[in-house]
């Protein structure tokens, strides 16, 4: 018995895979005790987001100020943007095919009238749109250190960009703050490998309060539903990002298996954020450069977010469906165009995708904002679907970049998928 409990102790996927399981019987026998371990999980989400501001800024500045040649950031920055905005467009057409072939809302007869919308309130006020230009705004912090108390990546990484290019410009021989910079960074990891032991009682807890809170009948209830997404996001997954992968020589299933602890916190706590750190390590051993991995995985947080992409079309269609609106062409396509936006800049947190639908559907006067409702019982079921499926494709658009900046030695990368352990 000491041996398979010592190897237990040492797989800290392992230690999460047990933690679902154990929460999913805790929530549905006891679910009363269940719905009180919330606090566990939304805990565990704080300790991350204290740590996310600096380890973003001190990896980004840190990598930047070491570049010899500035014009190398922009080019990053730019095919990094392209492939983000390509990607999101297919995984808006994914839920789009996928709740037209499958029609998960028909039959539903659902009349929104009915529908307290005091239901959504408390949600409201998080949900509202944001123009270009405010969305713009929004990035920019009101003070340099306002930029660390927002609990946002996006004003933190403008503030990273901008510094490392103010260190470098300054850099004199013999100039210790590169240095300085690497060991605050290294301190950070050290802090969150700390904080990422915690992610198997994060996991317990969160699925002890979902099904203790909801409910597995409810899964029951919404099963097509639900089957219809999880169906769309494994399609993107294996069939694009598959394809991605392949066409830049590498494996997306030996990927998987590379980060498949992190896949299974993000499993578990229904969300990417604690797994960004342990990410941009791996990258860096997959033989990523750290300027470029650093860069682009924080990016990738708020601009590619293919899970929630998914999410958006088809749960729209399905609300359409459900309500017996018919929506043509031309508006579908303004709804995906509005979407391109919308799910620009979201958290990377449990519950974030709902927020942004609400948003989406607060200026869309095709769909009405009560339908909503029925999806509010059923998210979190689905959260955990978003957020894998955004970081795998986090990961494969870090090592594409990278490859296309010539800033991954291929020779490692094949070398350490290789000698992965299968999932």
């Amino acid at each position: 018995m000491t041996l398979p409990f010592s190897f237990l102790t040492k797989r800290l996927y392992l230690q999460v895979l047990l933690a679902v399981f154990l929460g999913i019987g805790f929530g549905h026998f006891w679910p009363a005790l269940g719905t009180e371990l919330k606090p566990v999980g939304d805990a565990f989400i704080k300790l991350v987001k204290m740590m996310l501001a600096p380890l973003v800024f001190f990896t980004i500045a840190g990598g930047i100020a070491s570049l010899n040649e500035r014009r190398g950031v922009t080019s990053t920055l730019i095919k990094a943007m392209l492939i983000f905005y390509l990607l999101t467009l297919l995984a808006l057409l994914t839920g789009w095919l996928a709740a037209s072939l499958m029609h998960p809302g028909a039959g539903w007869h659902f009349h929104p009238t009915a529908i307290d919308k005091n239901t959504l309130s408390p949600m409201l006020g998080h949900a509202e749109y944001q123009g270009f230009a405010d969305f713009i705004l929004h990035i920019i912090p009101h003070s340099y250190v306002g930029a660390f108390t927002q609990a946002e990546v996006l004003p933190v990484l403008l503030l990273a960009v901008l510094s490392g290019f103010a260190i470098a410009r300054s850099r004199r021989p013999g100039d210790r703050m590169l240095t300085t910079i690497d060991e605050l960074s290294r301190l950070c990891f050290n802090v969150f490998d700390y904080v990422m032991k915690l992610a198997p009682l994060a996991a317990f807890a969160s699925i002890a309060y979902t099904v203790g809170r909801f409910g597995i009948q409810s899964v029951a209830a919404f099963g097509y539903l639900i089957l219809n997404f999880y169906i769309a996001c494994a399609v993107f997954v294996i069939v694009i990002l598959g394809s991605l992968a392949k066409l830049h020589g590498f494996s997306l299933w030996k990927l998987m298996s590379y980060i498949r602890e992190e896949l299974l916190v993000v499993l578990g706590t229904s969300s990417s954020e604690p797994v960004l750190p342990p990410l941009m390590k791996k990258l860096q051993i997959l033989g990523c450069k750290k300027d470029v991995a650093g860069l682009v995985l924080p990016m990738a947080y708020s601009f590619n977010l293919d899970g929630t992409a998914i999410y958006l079309t088809l749960a729209s269609l399905f609300i359409a469906q459900a309500c017996d609106i018919q929506l043509s062409n031309g508006q579908i396509l303004s709804l995906i165009a509005t979407m391109l936006l919308t799910s620009k800049g979201a958290a990377g947190v449990s519950g974030s995708g709902f927020v942004t639908l609400l948003a989406t559907l607060t200026i869309i006067p095709d769909l009405p904002l009560a339908g909503a409702v029925l999806l509010l019982g059923i998210d979190r079921f689905m959260s955990e679907a978003r957020a894998v499926t955004s970081t795998i494709s986090n990961v494969v658009v870090c090592i594409v970049v990278a490859l296309w900046e010539g800033a991954c030695d291929r020779t490692i990368l094949r070398y350490q998928l290789e000698t992965s352990k299968s999932i």
